[in-house]
């Protein structure tokens, strides 16, 4: 089946993130808890729910979720795990019997087109209310049928210090990060910060852009995550389904793209003849070791900082910027934000079983037990406003995530890369942009081979 393919495609590129949440509380009684979630329905005689785990390696936290809800409630949470990579499979022969799970999980738009006669519509709930940053949701028309419960995100690193020092220079180009709102201001302020690297204590304003093979996935997808957001974010669907949909690729953004990756090879520390060579980790070494101010990654990249011989880069001076490429309106842009983690809740079960559901997972990520075993036991970002700053993760990058979320009229960027039709297309855009530094391709030739090779795959994935 094409969406069953669609699927496990998107499950591959994700690639990233934590899929599980722990340990959960509260002092509720029985009957505050049916009583709390403004519930439309009664669930006075529900006696128990079921819950279809995905991760085998976190059933007995799931257990004592169980538990502790069953202890404070009443109520049974009934936990099935699913063998490693046969949760879809399970999920089918499960939804199929007469006690179904009444809460599951999809991994994002498509998952949803699979399972879409299975999925309430969320939107009326407090957990949907609370998400910080909506967008993320999966939505048709006017329903939400998926919330996410764990992001990551992604953008420009830097080290906070090293601009503080850059801002009193003469002739500052900006006085604070705050004024960096565009690829025109950072453009600016990053080829000034170059001329006086010697002045600031770095050899370059950005860490090598690792192209080595294996190595690439920054650019090949992750900034290649920007402009497939724009393109595909026509706002008659997801970004991510129209991107998975799409035949061919337009490259409608391919300038803003070079603009940023320009930037980066222009502004490095690292000569371009040898960023074929160059890897993550080195990279990461650089930024850690101060040899530059700049470098593109995500939230999960504090460790490697942090846990590099010689780091200098001290956990309140880690923060991010957006990935700027000189997109209109690019001020309201914030950092690219995803996830695969999306729970559903089984439309098929009566409304009170349903509700009672619901009521589970906002007791969860509303008490004061289960924020904490959420926060510190698993370091999840989770992307609802009932965390308050003591009950956020205590990573300095994680918090920035957080932070860019609940900015006020800003919008986080889609992670749509989930879309691209393949690995194989990923590895010939990454070869490509090596050959664009080293001077052996035009830049046209990138975009055109990038464009053919998008149909081509697409093709290819659809027999």
């Amino acid at each position: 089946m094409k969406t069953v393919k669609k699927a496990l495609a998107l499950t591959m590129a994700g690639c990233m993130m934590a899929t599980a949440f722990a340990g959960c509380g509260g002092g509720e009684s029985s009957s505050d808890a049916k009583k709390d979630s403004d519930s439309k329905v009664d669930t006075s005689n529900v006696k128990s729910i079921y819950f279809l785990n995905f991760k085998p390696e976190i059933s007995e936290k799931y257990e004592a979720i169980a538990k502790e809800y069953k202890d404070k409630t009443g109520i049974e949470v009934k936990v099935k795990t699913a063998a490693s990579g046969e949760y879809e499979k399970t999920l089918t022969s499960e939804i199929a019997k007469s006690d179904p799970p009444t809460i599951f999980q999809i991994n994002g738009p498509v998952g949803y087109q699979n399972w879409s006669d299975y999925c309430a519509d969320l939107k009326d709930t407090k957990l949907y209310d609370l998400l910080s940053d909506k967008s993320l949701a999966v939505t048709k028309d006017d329903g939400v049928y998926g919330i996410p419960y764990a992001v990551e995100g992604y953008g420009i690193i830097y080290n906070d210090e090293v601009m503080q020092k850059y801002f009193k220079t003469e002739g500052a180009k900006a006085k604070s990060t705050d004024e960096i709102k565009s690829f025109d201001t950072l453009k600016l302020v990053v080829e000034d910060m170059q001329s006086k690297k010697d002045k600031l204590g770095i050899e370059g304003v950005f860490g090598s852009t690792s192209l080595k093979t294996g190595d690439d996935w920054r650019w090949q997808t992750h900034l290649m995550n920007v402009p497939l957001y724009y393109e595909f974010n026509t706002g008659s669907e997801s970004p991510i389904t129209s991107c998975l949909n799409a035949k061919e690729l337009a490259f409608k953004y391919s300038d803003n793209y070079k603009n940023l990756f320009d930037l980066y090879t222009n502004n490095s520390c690292t000569d371009k003849k040898l960023l074929g060579g160059k890897t993550v980790d080195e990279s990461m070494a650089e930024f850690a070791t101060g040899k530059c101010a700049m470098i593109q990654n995500g939230n999960w990249a504090w460790s490697q900082v942090s846990g590099v011989d010689g780091n200098v880069v001290k956990e309140e001076n880690i923060k991010f910027l957006p990935l700027y490429m000189g997109v209109e309106n690019e001020a309201k842009q914030c950092l690219c934000v995803g996830t695969e983690n999306y729970f559903a809740i089984n439309s098929q079960v009566d409304e009170a079983t349903q509700q009672a559901s619901i009521d589970f997972l906002e007791w969860l990520f509303t008490s004061d037990y289960g924020k904490k075993a959420v926060t510190d036991e698993l370091g999840f970002i989770a992307p609802f406003t009932s965390f308050g700053e003591k009950e956020k993760p205590s990573d300095p990058l994680a918090k920035e995530v957080l932070s860019w979320m609940e900015k006020d009229g800003m919008e986080s960027v889609v992670w749509t890369f989930a879309g691209i039709p393949s690995e194989n297309w990923k590895n010939e855009f990454g070869a490509s942009l090596l050959e664009y530094v080293q001077g052996q391709k035009d830049w046209s030739k990138v975009v055109d081979d990038a464009k053919s090779s998008w149909k081509t795959e697409r093709e290819a994935t659809a027999e």
